[in-house]
């Protein structure tokens, strides 16, 4: 985007939001002009943060429709992107923009998958994290412990920085995962309260951004968290016979993307399409390989 353009629109935002209903637009458009000039705004300008804030503030949200076909891969690379679907659910660290670019201009929705609730002693950013809020091991997922999700103040910086790279690689939603600490031995006190505190900053974090998000799991919290998020991504319901707990999301519209992993798709489909999930067969993984229903 040209330079002076941008910085036109950034002032037209603050000008038309601070001044009075009697002001027409040929005279804000005037004053436009007079601030800005070849000299006063160089092609290189960069955008100040402050007014980056507005534009993501003023994004439209994308809310899928509850049919959205979708695919998600979280290892292995490069993405397959072969499947015809609306929604591709990726990792953040392990792709670039250039994926998510890729994906959109094929006409795909694309997600942001990260961990919320817990630590991962591989990805990058993983040094910033106080050994105080690093718990116990996540059951069977190596190199992976929950995190004290009480401790806003030490966690919310560093998420917030993985949200703003979200929508700086352009993606369109995040998937936090981990979200339902307080049901697990986390080594903190975690409480029903502080997890519904904790999603809820989560959702209102992805939606300053203007991005789309869904609840992943937390079955237990959908009454409270409905009205928050967009979509719930679910895993194994069938298998463990929970899934009315996931209508509240079709009765308002909001998608229900469900994965099972040790049933067949002949156990289970035929009840999905029953009750509008977006069901898939996937590899515990999470590689590229799906069937869906």
């Amino acid at each position: 985007m040209n330079a002076k353009f941008s910085a036109s629109l950034w002032l037209m935002l603050i000008l038309g939001a601070s001044c009075g209903g009697d002001e027409s637009a040929s005279e804000i458009d005037t004053r436009i002009e007079s601030t800005i000039s070849p000299t006063s705004v160089p092609i290189s300008a960069p955008i100040p943060q402050s007014l980056l804030v507005v534009v993501s503030q003023i994004r439209e949200i994308w809310h899928p429709p509850i049919d959205t076909t979708w695919q998600w891969q979280l290892i292995g690379q490069p993405i397959d992107a072969s499947f015809d679907v609306d929604m591709y659910d990726i990792d953040l660290f392990d792709n670039e923009s250039s994926v998510v670019a890729d994906l959109q201009i094929q006409g795909r929705k694309v997600v942001c998958y990260l961990n919320a609730g817990g630590w991962e002693n591989w990805r990058r950013d993983a040094g910033l994290f106080p050994l105080e809020v690093i718990g116990k091991n996540l059951d069977d997922w190596e190199g992976e412990r929950w995190l004290d999700i009480r401790r806003l103040d030490v966690l919310g910086p560093i998420l917030e920085a993985r949200f703003d790279d979200c929508r700086d690689k352009g993606f369109d939603g995040i998937e936090p995962d981990n979200v339902d600490g307080f049901l697990n031995n986390t080594g903190f006190p975690l409480t029903y309260d502080n997890q519904l505190k904790f999603n809820i900053w989560l959702a209102g974090q992805a939606h300053q951004r203007g991005l789309s998000i869904g609840l992943k799991n937390d079955m237990d919290q959908i009454p409270d968290l409905i009205a928050h998020f967009d979509w719930v991504l679910n895993e194994e319901c069938f298998q463990f016979d929970e899934c009315e707990t996931l209508l509240p999301f079709i009765a308002a519209g909001k998608p229900v993307f469900n994965v099972e992993y040790a049933l067949e798709t002949s156990e289970f489909c035929e009840q999905a399409r029953e009750l509008q999930f977006m069901s898939l067969k996937k590899n515990l993984d999470v590689d590229a390989i799906r069937e869906a229903c």
